[in-house]
């Protein structure tokens, strides 16, 4: 059968299964747009505003399924748009194709009208990308690009089209098998080192087991769960592994690393066996490598085996999907003599409750204002862990993560490697498109949800009911707390004075608008705003200066807890600080700290002596 390069490839999308492709149009693409029409409701097109939100709209779409999300857009600057996004997939690793215009062969390399290397400027944020330059390879590299995002460690490929292979015509030959000589992922792990694992468990006094986003992404989550619960292991999470463990276990430990729990960072620092699962042991949870779990001998399970010593020394690498290691692990222990796990374990679980008990995650209630804390906290009641909550980043994102109890994997969207703002509002949308009938909320500020609020008009015209709740403390939230705390206080370009009417821009765009500057008004609004069939902005009003508890300084020693007492062993200096001068020594950690005049220190040991009424 005949057809033309954008018939060719609209067939090859349909046989992959793709029903919805998020994309904008322009002069390179015109041509597949020309024939996307006759195939109906079978491949349906969503117009975004920009091409950047394409991009966030397919990764959105491709957390929320575990299917690989596709977007589109024309050659040049269209493509240049997508970067960021593709950037943002890769990082997280989410199974994504990208197709790119590009003009017509014979002009490539002449500086042609709207030309641009796509593929040489999107070579180091993909797992693989094809410039076509033959309408006959079409069918074959769209095969290829299907398996290559979502097999091994998924992640992002492009396919740039040049104009002439769209509109040359070849032999249409679907091919069912795909073969990539250099490309052999292992999916199987090596039972030796599976052998090795059980053993570690059955020596093991204090184990912990550590989930990452590669949990979720190989569908692995009843296994990790499973594990858990029958050998009675208290369990923390990465931000990308947040739903792999139901927060509202006893086992949970709550977050690790940079803002995590108290409980969970002083477990990786006492455990005697690690076992992590589909993680990157990136520096927010690791903290200064050398002090990260002195006491473990580490078990790292992955599908990539270039993550594995990466950057942590592993006692035991196991390279395999995740899903199938711990099938493996838990076909070993069925062969081996049982063992009381939870009496075996009590003492070590006794003694993380106490450290639970000891630092929760707190905060002081506002007088006069709203704490951001409660606003989520607010949310996770109304929707009992149930929705499906999209962010952008800064301090909501991280307040989102400590406090709305995921209990369901592919519940939490955001952008955990290259923290993009303005990642959360399209991605709700792509997300809402699979699940229509689903609550979607993208947790925002108003900082990151003015970097893709255009986005507001695609929801509205295609009547998504997606909801916006807009943290709004006029500033970015995060880069005040890092200037406060790290910066002397020196305050510069954080404040956003001049904001828009949120509500007012919401009607403006045909969606509903709320305002919540009282707390006695936020509990009926959001459930109202949650209730309502339409796009809504919920403008909450919240305090300015809160910052996020606890936090441990970046690229220091996280061994122990950042108090005065355990901090770097009571030594400022030894974690690279000044010596302390300012404010009082013994200012609370987890709690607000009083007000902006006596929230800014001349050096960040302010933290040192933080935490805890105990002197070094």
């Amino acid at each position: 059968m005949q057809l033309n390069g954008a018939r060719i490839l609209i067939e090859c999308l349909i046989r992959e299964g793709v029903n919805i492709i998020f994309g904008y149009p322009g002069g390179s693409v015109l041509d597949i747009y020309d024939e996307l029409p006759q195939y109906g409701e079978q491949l349906r097109h969503v117009l975004v505003r920009h091409e950047q939100a394409a991009v966030h709209a397919a990764d959105g779409y491709a957390r929320a399924t575990g299917k690989v999300g596709v977007c589109m857009a024309t050659s040049g600057p269209g493509a240049t748009n997508t970067v960021t996004g593709i950037a943002t997939a890769y990082c997280d690793s989410i199974p994504m194709v990208i197709f790119t215009g590009q003009v017509p062969t014979g002009l490539i390399g002449n500086d042609a009208f709207q030309e641009v290397d796509i593929a040489g400027i999107t070579r180091p944020c993909t797992k693989h990308n094809y410039v076509v330059k033959d309408v006959k390879d079409l069918a074959k590299v769209v095969r290829q690009a299907f398996y290559l995002a979502r097999s091994g460690r998924p992640g992002p490929v492009l396919v740039d089209l040049p104009k002439n292979v769209l509109q040359g015509s070849a032999e249409f030959v679907w091919p069912e098998d795909v073969s990539l000589r250099s490309y052999n992922p292992t999916y199987r792990p090596n039972y030796a080192q599976i052998r090795k694992v059980v053993d570690a468990l059955y020596n093991a006094e204090r184990p912990l087991l550590f989930g990452g986003g590669g949990v979720i992404m190989s569908n692995a989550s009843e296994e990790f769960r499973n594990l858990a619960k029958n050998l009675s292991i208290p369990v923390t999470c990465s931000l990308m592994g947040l739903g792999a463990f139901p927060c509202d276990h006893p086992q949970w430990l709550g977050m690790l690393g940079m803002h995590g729990t108290y409980a969970a960072n002083k477990a990786v620092s006492n455990a005697d066996l690690l076992i992590a699962v589909g993680v990157r042991f990136d520096d927010r949870v690791t903290g200064r490598l050398s002090s990260f779990a002195p006491k473990a001998t580490i078990v790292h399970i992955d599908i990539d085996p270039t993550s594995i010593h990466k950057n942590v020394n592993v006692r035991i690498p196991v390279v395999g999907d995740c899903r199938n290691s711990l099938v493996a692990i838990r076909e070993h222990l069925a062969a081996r003599e049982p063992l009381p796990w939870k009496e075996r374990f009590a003492a070590w679980q006794g003694q993380l409750d106490e450290w639970r008990q000891e630092q929760p995650i707190t905060w002081t209630p506002g007088e006069t204002t709203i704490k951001p804390q409660e606003v989520i906290k607010a949310v996770d009641k109304i929707t009992e862990g149930k929705a499906i909550l999209t962010t952008e980043v800064g301090q909501h994102q991280m307040w989102a993560a400590q406090l709305y109890n995921f209990t369901e994997p592919r519940t939490l969207l955001t952008s955990g490697g290259l923290g993009t703002m303005g990642y959360g509002f399209p991605a709700a949308i792509g997300a809402q498109f699979a699940y229509p009938n689903k609550l979607v909320i993208d947790v925002s500020g108003d900082g990151s949800f003015q970097m893709n609020l255009q986005e507001l008009i695609t929801a509205v015209s295609n009547k998504l009911p997606v909801k916006v709740l807009l943290l709004n403390n006029g500033c970015l939230g995060m880069v005040r707390q890092l200037q406060d705390l790290f910066y002397g206080g020196r305050l510069n370009a954080v404040d956003i004075p001049d904001q828009p009417d949120f509500v007012k821009l919401a009607e403006a765009y045909g969606a509903e608008g709320y305002r919540v500057a009282k707390l006695e008004d936020l509990e009926s609004t959001l459930r109202t705003a949650f209730a309502s069939p339409n796009t809504a902005i919920i403008d909450v009003i919240v305090e300015r200066d809160e910052n996020v508890y606890p936090l441990y300084p970046p690229g220091l020693r996280w061994t122990k807890c950042c108090c005065c007492k355990n901090f770097g062993g009571g030594n400022p200096s030894a974690n690279g600080f000044p010596p302390f001068q300012g404010a009082s020594p013994f200012l609370p950690f987890f709690q607000p700290w009083g007000g902006r005049s006596e929230g800014r220190f001349k050096s960040a040991n302010a933290y040192w002596n933080g935490g805890c009424a105990e002197k070094p």
